[in-house]
């Protein structure tokens, strides 16, 4: 998507950052892990063919992402908004991982005739052992929570308008009825996943089944979407100073 492409998100325990091409050589060295492949559903891809994906990631209208960084040395406030993100902010050495939102339009279940919905599915990724288990997974997903209810409207309006013939038929995409709004936020996690399921189940997502799918992920959805509830549940875990800046234009 291109609505973040200028965008990134300081909070005290994260920085979000748009995936940009010097992110590929670390991303690249990350998605060469057997477990990371398993865990993401991936295969091997070659350098390459990372940069072509990082392209796809910057421009298809259907998936929003961010690489996930250490937070910045020092905290930003509001009064600091014209602060832009330094090379050394988001260097190599400061990835942690990324997150992601797919959209599409759902026509319902077992040819359900009510009206198409737009679903977002999550996907969240802390790449590296040393980097689990402290609490940047949870503060990713709240970030990106809090961005995505604050931008419902134009993150919409970018996947409605743009190039999404592969996300659902066009006679779906007509029914969806207006004003735009996501019917709920979803995502697979395989039934040995213990630690990611405790998470999402944490932040209000629910599973739809009690058991797994043919694929042995269960599904989880959250459907509240407010505002208020996600600035409690950043207040909640400690995670302050939610701040949109400026990041670098990609040449």
């Amino acid at each position: 998507m291109l609505i973040n492409a200028n965008t990134a998100i300081s909070t005290s325990a994260v920085l979000l950052v748009p995936y940009s091409k010097w992110h590929v050589p670390r991303y690249h060295v990350w998605m060469k892990d057997e477990e990371i492949q398993t865990a993401t559903a991936s295969e091997p891809l070659s350098l390459e063919e990372e940069y072509a994906m990082q392209q796809s990631w910057r421009h298809d209208a259907d998936k929003l992402t961010f690489i996930v960084c250490q937070p910045l040395p020092e905290p930003l406030s509001k009064a600091k908004q014209k602060y832009a993100i330094r090379e050394s902010d988001d260097s190599a050495d400061r990835m942690l991982g990324d997150i992601n939102l797919f959209l599409r339009v759902d026509d319902g279940e077992a040819g359900d005739s009510s009206a198409p919905q737009i679903i977002g599915e999550v996907e969240l990724m802390i790449a590296e052992k040393h980097n689990q288990r402290k609490g940047f997974g949870r503060a990713s997903l709240l970030t990106f929570l809090r961005y995505i209810v604050d931008h419902e409207a134009q993150i919409l309006d970018e996947f409605m308008n743009g190039n999404i013939t592969s996300a659902a038929s066009s006679e779906s995409v007509a029914r969806v009825p207006k004003p735009w709004r996501l019917e709920c936020l979803s995502v697979k996690i395989g039934q040995g996943n213990g630690r990611s399921l405790a998470l999402f189940e944490g932040l209000g997502f629910q599973k739809v089944s009690e058991e797994p799918n043919f694929f042995g992920e269960f599904e989880l959805r959250r459907v509240d979407l407010g505002r208020e509830k996600v600035d409690g549940e950043l207040a909640r875990f400690g995670i302050e100073g939610y701040v949109e800046v400026p990041y670098r234009d990609e040449k």
